[in-house]
């Protein structure tokens, strides 16, 4: 709590106490009133500090005087931590992809807020506690100089050529790799067929990786042939791993196909800072913003009265040029996740 002078008369304590609450430090002190804390999903922000996240964190602080403290791991190991920390909430806002933003919602760690803007996002890419601020999709990259041209359906990574060369990070702990989960039930027709299939590709497998981010350098460098990825944040760090390319493993009906796998954002239930937080993700659906969601993210914009015409977005339309896009029920994933890990780890023997 902060101490005034002794001598401070009655109305000087009133306007200082005015000017605190116009500052927006409310109950808290000056210096933690000027900061928040995001948990989020990894893929936004760039070693070299041009990516989204450093470019929308360095204009909210510029715009507000805000800083943002930035803690970055795989979706279901930040709603952990978040949930771990329940009862001594560290964490303001939290970005992940589905279905762990729904578990986040499920467990109590979410607070409701529309953010302004919200309503131009589509019914189904925001809730009550939550809202899509970047879309996104899943894909699946390869190594450019040693595979020239990508497999084209799931089976054709079960080659021997991708012995020890293929890896995919993993389900109930990645957004991406619950994702691969949830494509391959999709594109087999089953959970019982995509677990079969999993189970053969476990013999060209390198393993679990909690991150997806950490399988981008390692398919540019050869490392591996292929691992899965998604659009935005592989698009985005090309710049730097030039020798990666975007696929998409075709289904059962020869086409390729992919899901919607927005990040979203959502306020944190007993956020230290909420007046801060709620600034913060308004300016997330802030127009100004959603531009800078292929521009800088190098991913799609989630309002859908912002129409981006950048290169990126040209660039970003000719990837997904003919690939079938369907949208899981995210709330019946979350309800069966569990389920459906379990017998990942049975049919991989991970």
């Amino acid at each position: 709590m902060a101490r005034f002078p002794r001598s401070l008369t009655a109305s000087a304590l009133g306007a200082v106490v005015l000017a605190a609450t116009l500052t927006g430090c409310g109950g808290t002190s000056g210096a933690d009133a000027q900061e928040i804390t995001v948990y989020s999903a990894d893929g936004l922000k760039a070693e070299d500090g041009s990516g989204f996240y450093d470019t929308v964190f360095k204009e909210f602080q510029e715009k507000t005087g805000i800083k943002v403290k930035y803690v970055e791991g795989g979706s279901g190991e930040m709603v952990q931590r978040l949930a771990r920390e329940k009862s001594r909430t560290k964490a303001d806002v939290l970005v992940t992809l589905p279905p762990f933003i729904q578990q986040a919602d499920g467990k109590g760690l979410l607070a409701a807020y529309s953010p302004a803007g919200s309503e131009k996002v589509p019914a189904g890419d925001r809730a009550a506690t939550w809202t899509s601020v970047v879309n996104n999709y899943l894909c699946f990259i390869h190594n450019t100089q040693e595979l020239k041209t990508p497999p084209k359906t799931w089976d054709d990574l079960l080659d021997a050529r991708f012995k020890g060369k293929v890896q995919y990070s993993t389900p109930g702990v990645a957004g991406d790799g619950t994702a691969v989960l949830v494509k391959a039930i999709h594109d087999f027709g089953s959970k019982d067929a995509a677990m079969a299939y999993l189970g053969k590709l476990q013999k060209n497998n390198v393993g679990p990786s909690s991150s997806t981010g950490q399988l981008a350098p390692k398919t540019d460098k050869g490392e591996l042939l292929v691992a899965n990825g998604d659009v935005q944040m592989n698009y985005a760090n090309m710049k730097s791993m030039p020798h990666q390319g975007i696929f998409f493993p075709a289904g059962s009906g020869g086409k390729p196909t992919t899901l919607a796998l927005p990040y979203a954002a959502g306020l944190v239930e007993n956020a230290p800072h909420t007046a801060q937080a709620k600034k913060f993700l308004d300016f997330l659906l802030s127009e100004e913003v959603q531009r800078q969601a292929s521009s800088v993210a190098g991913g799609f914009p989630a309002r859908t009265d912002v129409k981006a015409t950048d290169k990126n977005a040209t660039a970003l339309a000719e990837i997904m040029k003919g690939v079938e896009i369907f949208r899981p029920d995210w709330v019946e994933i979350d309800k069966n996740l569990a389920s459906y890990v379990d017998a990942w780890k049975s049919a991989t023997g991970s």
